[in-house]
């Protein structure tokens, strides 16, 4: 499977301060690829950087196989994108507004225009001055996705919906997925990222830490672990190897645990069990882990 999006060792500084360092990603053809990390983790300037918005400082990026600061123009022609935040002419309608962005591509996009907006619920005659923060944000999926574009990227996508048309959102996405559209996905909202994504890379200060299938990250994550036993029992001194943050109330203990299920089950088998329960973390969890792990925030915020 080829990959529509590739960078190795991509690098962003502005000035002295810290953008991304040594970023490599492969997004591969026909799937729906996760971006995730907090607010300055670096997102927004690797996307801008694909985009050919802004020039990397080092490493290499390329869309389609082109150079993504000699070809931006070819590469631009069949990718749609929607910012975190959109910003219009006021005074314009919303269906002059995608008309003249459908200009740029030299194509009919009338039915498309028109389909997308019945499905985003879209007042094509409003002018924009008078539109809420959420139905500007249907403008911008629509003018992201009017010339039925091979790639997508979306960047913070359901920021002003509200939770209906963030599922009606979700819906479109999936169907564009369907018919071979690539999408990068770019979120620090876990449960967007788990709800679409094949794969995900999480990002933090500037750095990819992992690149994993969704399903992987929850396999190869902590478990949270707690069992119960008999009254009269003494589980005060209870541990075991690959175990962490362990919680004593009563006949009951609770931990975290990463290691062999054997080993774990051996051990709780030593004392008279009334009840155990051993479930994955939610995926809140499994990210907050790889961010604990590395430390403190930079010194120089990437955005």
């Amino acid at each position: 499977m080829s990959a529509v999006i590739e960078t190795k060792k991509l690098t962003k500084f502005y000035g002295k301060s810290r953008g991304i360092i040594d970023v490599d990603l492969s997004v591969n053809e026909g799937e729906i690829f996760g971006f995730i990390g907090p607010n300055g983790a670096g997102k927004s300037t690797t996307i801008r950087t694909l985009l050919g918005l802004i020039f990397k400082t080092s490493g290499e990026a390329r869309v389609f196989g082109m150079d993504c600061e000699r070809e931006t123009e070819k590469i631009l022609r069949n990718v749609g994108y929607l910012p975190s935040e959109v910003f219009y002419y006021d005074r314009m309608r919303a269906i002059d507004l995608l008309n003249y962005s459908a200009s740029f591509y030299g194509k009919d996009c009338t039915k498309r225009i028109k389909e997308l907006s019945a499905a985003l619920e879209l007042d094509l005659g409003k002018r924009v001055e008078d539109m809420s923060l959420g139905n500007k944000k249907k403008v911008g999926i629509v003018q992201g996705l009017l010339h039925s574009p091979d790639l997508i990227i979306l960047d913070e996508p359901t920021s002003g919906l509200d939770p209906l048309m963030q599922k009606t959102f979700f819906e479109l996405i999936k169907r564009e997925n369907e018919r071979g559209v690539t999408v990068l996905f770019s979120s620090h909202i876990l449960s967007e990222v788990q709800r679409i994504c094949d794969r995900v890379a999480i990002i933090r200060e500037g750095r990819i830490l992992e690149t994993k299938r969704i399903s992987q990250l929850q396999e190869n994550a902590y478990k949270k672990v707690s069992f119960t036993v008999k009254p009269g029992s003494d589980v005060r001194g209870f541990s075991v190897p690959g175990g962490g943050k362990f919680e004593v109330s009563g006949q009951s203990v609770s931990f975290i645990y990463r290691g062999d299920c054997n080993l774990l089950l051996s051990a709780i088998g030593k004392y008279p069990v009334l009840n155990v329960d051993i479930s994955d973390p939610p995926l809140e969890e499994i990210f907050l882990h790889y961010y604990e792990e590395g430390g403190g925030a930079s010194e120089h915020p990437a955005v």
